[in-house]
């Protein structure tokens, strides 16, 4: 009993310390209307900035000078460029007026209407995160992201789990292999970056965890991207984790 509520212990102390950062903000100086700077984010690095909260905020202020207005990935009111809906404003007093269909964001962290034709500095976000359309063991998945990235990719927030949803509906398997692993021995679940899981994104209230075979976890490619437990020798797409850019 006193192992097994020291062990409980450890988890909510790894759990209360777990933050991970999965994308970054790139101040882009060049002057473009809101389709050429979505064009340019899109080949350059991920998308228009996506802002789900305070915190992506004062990311994005600490990108800007005084006195600045940069265009953002939104657009219609109701979406990002990413596709995602919006969860989280901060418009600008008066704002939004309904005349324009293009976003942009001030020093001040608000947000405001811009004409889409009007050219301005922008701000792109990359991910850090890469889908690999190749189908592979969880093991040999695992063997490659560490090998040519840093690793399988942990969902360890309700944040990153949104960066992974929009990439696995690229995917050409049904599930898309993460960085989960359970382990029999301590009859938990594990990411492979050493943390415990405290976010959970699992399709089924009771979790497989069965040992009559090595399990790995997964997400859905389809339909609201939930995790399964699957056999570690399923063939799969996966997800890596990249070197900061």
């Amino acid at each position: 009993m006193a192992q097994t509520l020291y062990f409980r212990l450890i988890v909510i102390a790894l759990c209360s310390l777990s933050e991970c950062i999965q994308h970054r903000y790139h101040y882009i100086s060049r002057n473009m209307n809101w389709t050429e700077a979505q064009r340019y984010c899109r080949k350059t690095y991920t998308d228009l900035a996506t802002v789900y909260n305070m915190n992506d905020m004062k990311q994005l202020m600490s990108q800007l000078n005084n006195n600045m207005k940069v265009w953002i990935g939104l657009h219609n009111k109701l979406k990002w460029s990413m596709g995602d809906p919006v969860t989280y404003t901060n418009w600008m007093k008066g704002q939004p007026k309904g005349q324009n269909k293009c976003y942009a964001f001030k020093t001040n962290g608000k947000w405001l209407e811009q004409a889409c034709n009007e050219r301005s500095k922008f701000i792109c976000f990359n991910d850090n995160l890469v889908l690999i359309n190749q189908n592979l063991s969880w093991s040999d998945a695992l063997s490659y992201c560490r090998l040519n990235h840093v690793d399988l990719v942990s969902v360890d927030s309700e944040e990153i789990q949104r960066w992974v949803s929009g990439l696995v509906k690229k995917a050409s398997t049904p599930e898309v292999w993460l960085g989960l692993r359970h382990s029999c021995a301590l009859g938990v679940w594990f990411w492979m970056n050493g943390q415990m899981v405290c976010y959970q994104n699992w399709v089924n209230s009771t979790v497989d965890k069965s040992c009559d075979t090595v399990r790995s976890g997964a997400v859905q490619s389809g339909g609201d991207q939930r995790w399964i437990s699957l056999p570690q020798t399923e063939l799969r797409n996966f997800i890596c984790t990249k070197y900061e850019e």
